[in-house]
């Protein structure tokens, strides 16, 4: 069987057109659970700042809005988007609303989450903001709980590591 990585996933963008994570292949990425209603939404401010320091060097970031955590995310998948470009300025990919944790979380997430299936790391969501960082080969790298801002000294030196690394 061979090993599974994120470019075996697809996942819908805000409009519903089926997106294949094969897409980034070669990139570093960081894939964030998100919610306009949270107390943790200004890390949007930080992810922007993160994507526009590191994109030119191959670094993406995907985000995944989601009601899972006390509801707060109100706002359709139209709304989230016209949210993070009005309030944050944001200019990486923000996918549909998806379900990140559960019986019924996405295969994507289902994969993130659980040692079995990546290879490396056992870390649900907990909350909104949960970051999962995806090195060049697709596959996962680490993860950084809600409370790690994307901005950290420990977040950059593993973003710069990935992508300083050569593909295999």
């Amino acid at each position: 069987m061979k090993e599974q990585s994120v470019y075996d996933f697809t996942v819908n963008d805000f409009q519903g057109n089926e997106i294949s994570l094969s897409y980034y292949r070669g990139k570093v990425l960081l894939i964030v659970n998100t919610a306009s209603a949270c107390g943790y939404t200004p890390q949007f401010a930080k992810l922007q700042k993160l994507y526009e320091t590191y994109k030119v060097k191959g670094l993406e970031i995907l985000s995944f809005s989601s009601n899972d955590f006390g509801r707060q995310e109100p706002l359709s998948n139209e709304g989230v988007v016209q949210f993070c470009k009005v309030e944050f300025g944001i200019t990486f990919p923000v996918f549909a609303k998806i379900k990140v944790k559960g019986i019924d979380a996405h295969p994507l997430y289902k994969y993130l989450s659980d040692k079995k299936r990546n290879g490396k790391i056992q870390s649900k969501p907990l909350w909104n903001f949960h970051k999962y960082l995806i090195d060049k080969n697709g596959k996962v790298s680490d993860f950084f709980i809600t409370l790690t801002n994307p901005d950290s000294v420990k977040v950059i030196k593993k973003i710069e590591l990935l992508l300083n690394e050569n593909n295999s």
